[in-house]
């Protein structure tokens, strides 16, 4: 491993390295560590600077450190037997508990507050050998797609995206070769999208979020983030505690798709994209059909109510912010708006109607890749490439309808379904969804794909 720098290694070449004693935990660690030093622009801050990332709310080196110990005698001790995770760094989501750790959700709301027990994915994550870098910045308590403390590594005019935002620009800049995400209504592709990385979020209900700090009781989801799909799935199978049911490699020859159907649906053409999504979702078409796959158009079945999205997530996002009335005033203006909107939201009758509606019309999507022979959907993850970094904050900024940086990632959050995201440049990506539950055949696509054909992008020029 001396020429190269541990800290540019993904999760599966990590891994490799590890078991192969080429390389330690402790040394992968504090390359990382370095890196975070190096690059993320001095010490974690609440609102971030212009000229840096600041993708951390927090870094732990100590407790880095120990871990990677205890991972290094475990894999000397058990070697290829050890957990495919064991001594691999990892950037966790300012909402995921660590016992004993600061939990804050990047809002002054929690300042003070020490997480009680570990989140369970962590405990999973824990169990298996895992070691915690640090908290990385989340849009304040999930509540935006923007993470304007967060600067984006390529670009730190734009933004990184969000909700997942730190992680995404942890991931992009080299600093951790795995994160832990969210997603509520996007905020683990929306950050993807912006920053050439990969994700994929899970079926709804999958992942344990026991102890994680909510947005939505029945639209979060966890998930894993990496630079590469194969990576997301080796860390999405540890977060399931189920190593063996994930495919982490692509399928050789020159037609790995043949006899899958990937349909293309109105909602890409009936949406306006910028030019280089556009010509980001024509690469992915070309790629998905030259690797074999039949490509189809097909009219959605159906789609949402934005006021039932707004009725099922505000009387959520209440539920749960009800409890901090009495200090208010340190949110940030954009999030003091949308809490001051949830307020609102406590009809119980609107809310299982609006809840019925949705059920409903995820039965229809389910039904409708069922009776077309459609294995997944392929659509741009994002409308438009990544904006301005630095209103995101203000009020007027809350997000709902007419937010393109939702425009098209709510609805799987609304149907639970899976969907790996995964870039084509740096700057615009594409999704591919797939019916509930179906996630070893969708990251197994997504992984041809990726690695067939559209690559990853290029590690910024930091």
């Amino acid at each position: 491993m001396a020429s190269v720098d541990p800290a540019n290694l993904g999760v599966r070449e990590a891994a490799a390295a590890l078991r192969a004693r080429r390389l330690s935990s402790r040394e992968l660690t504090e390359a990382c560590l370095e890196r975070i030093g190096e690059r993320d622009g001095g010490a974690p801050s609440f609102d971030g600077a212009p000229d840096a990332i600041n993708a951390c709310a927090r870094v732990y080196p100590e407790l880095a450190l120990e871990h990677a110990r205890a991972a290094d005698e475990r894999l000397a001790g058990a070697g290829v037997e050890a957990p495919p995770l064991c001594g691999i760094p990892l950037a966790v989501k300012d909402l995921y508990g660590i016992a004993g750790l600061p939990l804050t959700a990047s809002s002054r709301v929690l300042e003070g507050y020490v997480a009680g027990r570990d989140a369970a994915v962590w405990a999973r994550l824990r169990n298996q050998g895992m070691v915690p870098l640090g908290h990385t910045h989340t849009h304040e308590f999930a509540a935006g797609g923007t993470t304007d403390q967060v600067g984006n590594p390529h670009d730190l005019t734009r933004v990184a995206g969000g909700s997942s935002g730190g992680s995404a620009a942890a991931l992009a800049a080299r600093m951790a070769p795995a994160a832990l995400g969210s997603d509520t209504c996007g905020s683990l592709r929306i950050p993807s999208a912006c920053c050439g990385t990969s994700t994929i979020k899970p079926t709804r209900g999958w992942i344990p979020l026991d102890g994680v700090i909510p947005l939505s009781y029945t639209l979060d989801h966890a998930g894993p983030m990496a630079r590469t799909v194969a990576d997301c799935a080796v860390l999405l199978a540890g977060m399931a505690g189920s190593p063996e049911q994930l495919p982490p490699r692509a399928r050789p020859g020159p037609r790995p798709l043949a006899g899958v159907t990937v349909a293309l649906t109105d909602r890409s053409s009936s949406i306006e994209l910028d030019a280089e999504v556009a010509a980001a979702l024509d690469r992915a078409v070309a790629a998905a059909a030259s690797l074999g796959a039949r490509v189809v158009e097909l009219a959605s079945p159906w789609t949402f109510d934005w006021n039932d999205l707004s009725t099922v997530l505000f009387a959520d996002v209440w539920t749960f912010h009800r409890g901090f009335s009495d200090r208010h005033g340190r949110y940030r203006p954009a999030i003091a708006e949308f809490v001051e909107a949830a307020r609102g939201f406590t009809d119980a009758q609107a809310y299982v109607e609006a809840q019925q509606r949705r059920a409903r019309g995820t039965a229809l999507w389910e039904d409708w890749f069922a009776t077309g022979g459609v294995d997944l959907v392929l659509e741009p993850t994002l409308p438009i490439v990544p904006y301005a970094r630095g209103d995101g904050y203000d009020r007027g900024h809350a997000g709902g309808a007419g937010d393109p940086m939702i425009a098209l990632t709510a609805l799987w959050d609304m149907t639970g379904m899976p969907v790996g995201a995964l870039p084509v440049t740096w700057e615009a990506g594409v999704s591919l969804i797939a019916p509930g539950g179906h996630e070893a055949s969708l990251l197994q696509v997504a992984i041809d794909l990726q690695e067939h054909r559209l690559g990853i992008p290029p590690a910024p020029a930091l």
